[in-house]
C-alpha cells in the first residue's frame, strides 16, 4: 500500500524579467543617460511626484460632478480614491507572486533613479497601476478631465522605464492591472447613486451638492 506524497505549499514565482525585454530596458536607460540634463530632471520629477496630479484630477472631477448635481457621477467620483487603492493592493499582491527582481539589480546598469533594494519587486509597476486606475475611474466620471489623465498615465508608465525603475513589461502589466481593477469597480459605484440622494438631505450635503 502506497501513501500519497505530502502536499507542498505553492511557492511564488521568480520571474527573470531580463529575458523578456532586457535589451529594450538597457537601450532606454542608455538613452536617458545621454539625454539633456533638463529633460532627465523633468522626467525624474514626474516619475517621483507625478501621482499627485491624479489626486488633484480626482478632486476636480468630484467638484465638477457635485456642481453639476449629477448623483451618479458624484457617487463614482467619491468612490474613485477607494477604487485606486484597491488597484494598488491587487498590484502589490501580484508583485509578491511573481517576485521579479528590479532590472537595475539584475542588469547592473546605471540609472537615473537609485536602485531599490533587493526584495522590492518590480512586476507589475505600482506607479503605472495607480495611474491607470485613476485614469480609468476618471474616464467614467468626467471625460474632459480624463483627456488629461490618460496621457498622464502613459507618461507615468514610460517615465518609470526611463529612470530605470522598471522593465517595459512591468509598466505595461501595471497599466493593464490598474485599468482591469478600476473599470468594474467604478462602474459598480453607480449603484451608490441613491445613497448620494440621501446624503443630500443630511449635514453631509456639501459632499454631494454645491448648494
Amino acid at each position: 500500500m502506497t501513501t500519497a506524497a505530502p502536499l507542498t505549499p505553492l511557492t511564488p514565482l521568480a520571474l527573470d524579467g531580463s529575458s523578456v525585454d532586457g535589451d529594450l530596458y538597457v537601450w532606454t536607460t542608455d538613452l536617458a543617460r545621454r539625454a539633456p540634463a533638463p529633460l532627465d530632471g523633468l522626467v525624474s520629477g514626474w516619475s517621483t511626484y507625478g501621482l499627485a496630479l491624479f489626486a488633484v484630477l480626482m478632486l476636480a472631477a468630484w467638484w465638477r460632478a457635485r456642481a453639476a448635481a449629477d448623483p451618479a457621477r458624484t457617487a463614482m467620483a467619491l468612490a474613485a480614491p477607494l477604487v485606486v487603492s484597491a488597484a494598488f493592493l491587487v498590484d502589490t499582491g501580484i508583485k509578491s507572486v511573481f517576485r521579479e527582481q528590479r532590472p537595475c539589480q539584475t542588469l547592473h546598469t546605471l540609472t537615473l533613479e537609485a536602485c531599490p533594494p533587493l526584495g522590492d519587486w518590480s512586476l507589475p509597476s505600482n506607479h503605472a497601476a495607480v495611474a491607470a486606475a485613476a485614469a480609468t475611474a476618471l474616464w467614467a466620471v468626467d471625460r474632459r478631465i480624463a483627456a488629461l489623465a490618460v496621457p498622464a498615465a502613459l507618461l507615468m508608465a514610460a517615465s518609470r522605464v526611463w529612470v530605470g525603475a522598471h522593465y517595459p513589461h512591468d509598466v505595461l502589466l501595471g497599466l493593464a492591472v490598474g485599468a482591469a481593477v478600476s473599470w468594474p469597480l467604478i462602474r459598480a459605484a453607480r449603484r451608490a447613486t441613491p445613497a448620494v440622494g440621501r446624503l443630500a438631505r443630511t449635514p453631509l450635503r456639501p459632499l454631494v451638492a454645491a448648494r
